[in-house]
């Protein structure tokens, strides 16, 4: 499996810094993933549906450490190259977050 695009959608709120898109093999698309300012730096979380108890359940994710790996290192910078794209600021959790991935 290989992603085949991703699509940035960066946004200008305190911890949700981005909307991603991925497509798969260029034959299957995952929307709504986001970029997280945590506190350990920038994370992927995988789109996630609420149920009616109020807690979260991922409805499309990784079945290993290794794809999720994979695919955040892809996502991450993909998000970065469109941040500096923008001329945005590049903050020091989206750097460590490079750096930790490298």
């Amino acid at each position: 499996m290989e992603i085949t695009e991703i699509k940035v959608f960066p946004v200008n709120e305190d911890k949700l810094k981005a909307y991603i898109t991925i497509v798969l093999d260029d034959c299957f698309v995952v929307r709504d993933l986001k970029i997280i300012s945590g506190t350990t730096g920038l994370f992927v979380a995988m789109p996630s549906k609420k149920r009616k108890d109020g807690t979260f359940k991922d409805v499309a994710h990784p079945l290993n450490q290794s794809t999720r790996v994979v695919m955040e290192k892809k996502i991450l910078e993909a998000y970065l190259d469109e941040i500096r794209r923008l001329g945005g600021p590049v903050t020091q959790s989206a750097t460590e977050a490079e750096s930790r991935d490298a």
